[in-house]
């Protein structure tokens, strides 16, 4: 198993030097969900949520959150995003909303953090707009899918 990389010898927290590592195409793919009951993404999906597009507003939100991941992340470097993708798909069968994010860079560290905090952030976004009528909404299994790009190569998810 691999030593965690944010301690130094001395057990203290730090930030990684990546100065030294080569600049790569990176890529990370998230996803995650919400879970509401049926007449919360009914007004979702039909589009009459008195506080307007909810899915749109959360797709805005995930992107800008996947920027600012370096700021809320303490040991987390910023990097300069060149595609940020984020898909909410209603699914109506099992009463939640879905998220998928992709985000690239080209950099000496990867983008696993900026699509994590982007999918947590849109679904975060949905909460939030609908909580005066779901409070009881559940996000759930925000994971990482792949990964791609650096030393370690390219990971899928089992």
């Amino acid at each position: 198993m691999s030593k965690l990389t944010h301690f130094n010898q001395a057990g203290e927290a730090h930030m990684v030097d990546v100065g030294e590592k080569e600049v790569t195409q990176r890529v990370a793919v998230t996803e995650g969900y919400i879970e509401m009951k049926p007449e919360t993404l009914s007004l979702i999906v039909e589009g009459g949520h008195k506080k307007g597009d909810v899915l749109g507003i959360a797709r805005v939100a995930g992107i800008m959150g996947s920027k600012r991941t370096a700021d809320l992340v303490p040991l987390c470097h910023p990097l300069p995003i060149t595609h940020v993708d984020l898909k909410l798909t209603p699914d109506v069968e099992n009463g939640r909303i879905c998220c998928e994010t992709t985000v690239k860079t080209n950099g000496q560290t990867g983008v696993e953090m900026e699509a994590l905090n982007a999918t947590q952030i849109a679904l975060l976004t949905i909460y939030d707009m609908c909580k005066a009528v779901d409070r009881g909404m559940v996000i759930q299994a925000v994971k990482l899918l792949e990964k791609d790009g650096g030393k370690s190569g390219h990971w899928v998810r089992g």
